[in-house]
């Protein structure tokens, strides 16, 4: 399935997704376990969501052990990529320099953060030569 024909995930799901891309492949137990230490969500809840994501290609299910290992269908940096694609296209109009003029007026960046970005706006300068 390709990256653009993944539907775009719901807040829930995104934090379904963040516990798989941080651990990895795991049973809805667990999923559930580690949502519950952020704020209360049924166990049967997690189990409908995951369940919705696989049917829509979020993530993929291997149903080989007694409980259901669910993976991410994407990595986080596809996902983000597809994600941010949409947004700037969507709220800036396609403009990159307009998001980025937006989230460094409105945030505090850090000097690590901000030797990042030069560091690769140095490296985007660097290829067109």
């Amino acid at each position: 399935m390709s990256e653009k024909s993944i539907p775009k995930p719901t807040d829930a799901e995104l934090e379904i997704l963040q516990v798989l891309w941080e651990h990895g492949p795991s049973p809805v137990r667990f999923v559930n376990d580690e949502l519950s230490g952020r704020r209360e969500v049924g166990y049967t809840t997690t189990l409908k969501l995951m369940q919705i994501m696989h049917d829509k290609g979020l993530v993929t299910r291997n149903t080989d052990a007694r409980s259901h290992i669910y993976e991410a269908a994407l990595s986080r940096e596809e996902t983000q990529r597809t994600l941010l694609d949409t947004f700037v296209d969507n709220v800036f109009s396609g403009s990159a320099a307009s998001l980025v003029m937006q989230a460094l007026g409105n945030r505090k960046a850090s000097k690590d953060e901000l030797d990042q970005i030069k560091a690769l706006i140095e490296r985007i300068e660097g290829k067109k030569d």
